[in-house]
């Protein structure tokens, strides 16, 4: 019998759920998996340039050191870099720290954060 794993990206959620899950999982490192899922949706799918910026910084500037949540960031930046054209200031330098972390301590913060830096120096075409 062979299994076929299929991944579907989550959908974008109501602005109001994003935020609550989102600061759910800044106070309670268990709800890390259901933040993850909705900050990829957020990323990948919500229209508002703005709002997607937002909790992407707020996540990698508040989640606590090993938290899976920050790397997570830094690869939604990328993704937002790449679906709105740009990236405001703060998002650009929490993209830099969090590739440095990663590159220099993959406990602290995990490798994906890295790949967002890519894919922000390509598709913002900087650095």
């Amino acid at each position: 019998m062979h299994s076929h794993l299929s991944f579907e990206n989550p959908p974008a959620l109501p602005h109001e759920v994003v935020a609550e899950t989102m600061e759910r999982a800044l106070r309670d490192r268990s709800a890390a998996g259901e933040a993850a899922e909705v900050l990829v949706g957020t990323a990948l799918n919500d229209d508002d340039a703005e709002f997607v910026e937002y909790w992407c910084v707020r996540v990698g500037t508040r989640a606590v050191s090993g938290s899976p949540l920050l790397g997570l960031a830094g690869l939604c930046l990328g993704h937002t870099a790449r679906r709105f054209g740009r990236l405001g200031d703060e998002a650009l330098a929490l993209v830099q720290s969090l590739a440095a972390r990663a590159e220099a301590d993959p406990t602290d913060v995990d490798g994906r954060a890295v790949d967002g830096h890519d894919d922000v120096r390509s598709f913002l075409h900087l650095w």
